[in-house]
């Protein structure tokens, strides 16, 4: 009778979906926390991000005492910016509840302007390794995108 427990309880242990493996998993159980944040745009900088990836669509840059590096997020709430990113960046004027969309223009951040986004926490980051293998593993869609 014990090992037929034993036997059950691991059995979801066990079981290993590679598919889900990639999907975005709630930071809790439960449905994702969300977050009401200020958005601002960002173009491409000469230099890696703060977890050493190169800037893409789907990079945002976020204060890490809110999003830690290698959180993965979906933005709505900016019409053809919305979708799915990865926190892999931190900047000077990115303090608390304040995210920065990489955009490939200047003329396109310009436009983004400031905008008040909703933040769904899909995963909490565990730093600068955390991003980096996330981003190469599987990066974010972006803009639109999909995950």
């Amino acid at each position: 009778m014990q090992k037929t427990a034993l036997l059950l309880a691991l059995i979801p242990v066990l079981w290993f979906d590679p598919v889900q493996a990639q999907t975005p998993t709630p930071a809790k159980s439960g449905p994702p926390k969300i977050l009401i944040m200020e958005a601002t745009a960002f173009t491409r900088a000469p230099q890696p991000t703060a977890a050493g990836t190169g800037v893409h669509d789907g990079t945002v840059a976020a204060d890490t005492a809110i999003l830690p590096l290698g959180t993965r997020i979906r933005i709505t709430g900016t019409a053809s910016y919305d979708g799915y990113y990865l926190v892999t960046d931190t900047g000077a004027a990115v303090k608390g509840m304040h995210i920065d969309i990489y955009v490939p223009s200047q003329a396109e951040a310009k436009q983004f302007g400031t905008k008040r986004v909703r933040v769904a926490v899909l995963q909490i980051g565990k730093g600068p390794a955390d991003a980096r293998r996330k981003d190469a593993t599987n990066p974010p869609a972006g803009r639109g995108g999909s995950q």
